[in-house]
């Protein structure tokens, strides 16, 4: 008998990779998707088309919204739990605190609250950040102290320790994903790296002429997103929920972002790129380096996709992607799977 997954934020770069990942493994997958003014469903529209409803359906519901939550939790009683849905963006916490906060807090609590009161049983995933341990010097794993730098962080860091709490006060079982960054053509354009990749493409064919970014020096631990969305479900696996550090082993600055990518064209990214003060983070963190030796003793899982081959696949997407759109044809018709 097929299992069944809820996967909130499942329109996002990691739901959507989800989402298939699970449907290839037999799941029904169902999704939680907030209401929005514009169609905000275009990373799934192609599961929507080449799935009927008994594998694969969405809800409309918000982790801002309790009731919404437990009414789908009472319709579906999945077997196994997603949490992807948040306020993601780091910059934009400092903006929006307090709906940050509600998202990402409430959420959790309004999702463990749900679990605990309607007495249903499902394996649950809670999606950590490498942004919890801000300020604590690399490498950083399972161990390793969080220092939060921003409100997104921080809410991070509580979301964390209620999936904690409540495993240990209540028994449901929670394991915590501290994922580092991850990457896909998939990536929201607002994040650094599609930044540069979608910039780079239209620079290329002359529809933009300049790139704005902010600290060039800061460096993250990047990987690909198919690859993480598997360590979740391999997380959700085990006989005994656990708390994974998911990561790559290495990290790059933004500028080494830069040079690679522009370096796809033959380009010199310095005659095309300008630092911008407002987007500099209030509190910086330097540098984030995982540590994923638990996850891969434990899980079995390791990544494949290394930095020079993950900026090549972003560049080689935003460049089609956009080539299209010059070219006259409708958004809608570029389909998501071309773009891995």
């Amino acid at each position: 008998m097929s299992k069944t997954a809820l996967i909130t934020g499942i329109t996002g770069q990691d739901g959507s990779y989800l989402a298939e990942f699970l449907l290839n493994k037999g799941y029904k997958v169902i999704g939680l998707v907030r209401r929005a003014s514009d169609f905000n469903t275009g990373r799934i529209d192609h599961l929507i088309e080449d799935y009927d409803t008994s594998r694969f359906t969405w809800h409309r519901g918000d982790l801002t919204d309790g009731s919404s939550l437990a009414r789908i939790l009472r319709m579906v009683k999945p077997d196994e739990i997603y949490n992807l849905a948040a306020q993601s963006h780091v910059m934009v916490s400092f903006e929006i605190p307090e709906y940050s906060l509600d998202t990402i807090v409430m959420g959790t609590i309004r999702l463990l609250e749900g679990i605990r009161e309607i007495g249903i049983a499902p394996k649950v995933y809670q999606a950590g950040s490498s942004e919890m341990f801000g300020k604590t010097a690399p490498p950083q794993n399972e161990q390793s102290p969080f220092y939060p730098r921003s409100p997104y962080a921080c809410a991070k860091v509580c979301a964390h320790n209620l999936c904690v709490n409540y495993r240990e006060a209540y028994n449901i079982w929670v394991a915590n994903g501290i994922l580092f960054n991850h990457e896909s053509p998939r990536r929201g354009q607002t994040f650094v790296t599609r930044k540069i990749t979608r910039a780079l493409a239209r620079i290329k064919l002359g529809i933009q002429k300049k790139l704005y970014l902010g600290n060039l020096e800061a460096k993250r631990d990047w990987g690909y997103a198919p690859e993480y969305v598997e360590a979740m479900w391999l997380m959700l696996q085990q006989e005994k929920p656990d708390d994974y550090v998911i990561a790559t082993g290495e990290n790059h600055t933004v500028r080494e972002f830069l040079d690679e990518a522009f370096s796809c064209f033959g380009m010199d990214w310095e005659k095309y790129v300008e630092i911008d003060p407002l987007q500099f983070r209030p509190t910086e963190v330097n540098s984030l380096l995982g540590n994923p030796t638990k996850a891969k003793n434990i899980l079995k899982w390791e990544p494949k996709v290394k930095f020079k081959e993950l900026v090549k696949i972003m560049v080689d997407a935003d460049f089609k992607r956009e080539k299209i759109l010059l070219e006259g044809t409708a958004a809608h018709n570029c389909e998501w799977r071309n773009y891995i």
